[in-house]
């Protein structure tokens, strides 16, 4: 049709190699503080960068890797409220003379 579109996109999903290494990092941070310094436990997880933590994560889900995709269990309320924000900012961007006090008389 010839008509320009413009998409936005908000991510409700995650993928499980992701959320596990964050839940990782956080472990290992608080591993590390615990661990005395100079070990061989130590140095390990020191040393460990997040692309190493991610790798490993991603070889053992690597059988699921295509089916794991996490959301959360609120998901509907926060489409609910990403839809409001997003378009009561178009409609600010698009209709100067409209007031804060008038955006959700429509809703």
């Amino acid at each position: 049709m010839g008509i320009p579109v413009i998409a936005i996109g908000v991510p409700t999903v995650v993928d499980a190699a992701t959320l596990v290494n964050d839940t990782l990092d956080s472990i290992l941070d608080e591993l590390i503080e615990q661990t005395s310094k100079g070990t061989a436990l130590y140095q390990l997880l020191a040393n460990m960068t997040g692309e190493d933590k991610y790798e490993l994560i991603s070889q053992i889900l690597n059988p699921y890797e295509e089916n794991l995709f996490v959301t959360p269990k609120e998901v509907d309320a926060v489409i609910d409220r990403l839809t409001n924000i997003i378009s009561n900012t178009i409609n600010i961007a698009l209709h100067p003379g409209i007031s804060k006090s008038d955006i959700n008389k429509y809703i």
